[in-house]
């Protein structure tokens, strides 16, 4: 009876115990593929009308080699505007290719300090360029993330949010939610570096509704470490603008509000009663 007993594997367990079992199991599949399509993006488009003329295409090599990445880097550097804004593009052509980015090899070609130095230029579109392929190539592993942060880009994204071009903001956001998505170490670095201000200042109605997902979308990868989890005054930092997005009528800001709130409830006792106290449980 007993060898028969072990051939049904539930068989003498509690009926609610499996229950819960089941539901853990399931929770931990549905966070674990959440955690891999939230904590970093790649923008692969749409183009900028800018780049919408007939020889786009042939702009771009179909195949690249060390020669021409290394002719790409040399055009970055050069004190022509329109060279180095051409090269810059290209090089942004190449990483938003939705099949193998060559990202190893521009960062081996030495383009990372051009890339980052760009963020610092005047021109509005040769920031946007350069932010559109630094956020890219934070978008890989988290070596390649290393390697954007090493480069010095994070203090100069900070300072992007603070730009007049929203496309501008827009890619900073992005590329800091990539580089904050990799872990709590760089969040913490971000939030100490003072990301948070600005980016909350992005949930306000004017703000188009790409780029208000975005916001929402980083502020997922705010909460979203709990090894360690944010500090209190982070989270009553958030919670605010939290309570405010969770009455917006677009769906994907709404799921990414509710995921933000699940991670911090995800936090322990003291986040949990600092979610109710922000009076959203109505509302979810």
């Amino acid at each position: 009876m007993a060898e028969r007993q072990q051939q049904y594997k539930n068989q003498g367990k509690d009926s609610e115990a499996l229950r819960k079992n089941r539901v853990d199991t399931t929770i931990s599949l549905r966070k674990d593929k959440r955690e891999e399509a939230l904590s970093k993006r790649r923008n692969i488009g749409p183009i900028p009308p800018e780049d919408l003329d007939s020889n786009d295409a042939a702009n771009v090599p179909a195949v690249y080699d060390k020669q021409s990445l290394n002719q790409i880097v040399a055009q970055a550097r050069s004190e022509d505007p329109d060279t180095q804004m051409a090269a810059v593009t290209q090089a942004r052509k190449l990483l938003s290719s939705d099949r193998n980015p060559p990202i190893d090899d521009l960062i081996e070609s030495g383009i990372l300090p051009i890339l980052v130095e760009c963020l610092r230029s005047t021109n509005a579109t040769l920031q946007f360029e350069a932010a559109w392929a630094l956020t890219n190539i934070a978008s890989g592993t988290s070596e390649q993330t290393q390697a954007v942060v090493q480069a010095g880009a994070v203090p100069h994204f900070l300072e992007l949010l603070r730009s007049p071009s929203l496309n501008v903001c827009e890619q900073a956001v992005w590329a800091l939610g990539n580089i904050i998505g990799d872990g709590p170490h760089f969040r913490d670095y971000c939030i100490q570096l003072g990301i948070v201000e600005p980016l909350l200042k992005f949930v306000a109605p004017e703000i188009p509704l790409n780029f208000l997902r975005n916001v929402t979308w980083v502020m997922v990868n705010l909460c979203r470490s709990k090894d360690p989890p944010p500090s209190r005054e982070i989270v009553l930092s958030l919670l605010p603008a939290l309570a405010v997005l969770i009455h917006h009528q677009d769906t994907s800001i709404l799921v990414d509000t509710v995921w933000a709130l699940s991670y911090l409830t995800d936090g322990g006792n003291e986040q949990i009663q600092l979610v109710i106290d922000s009076d959203v449980v109505k509302s979810l």
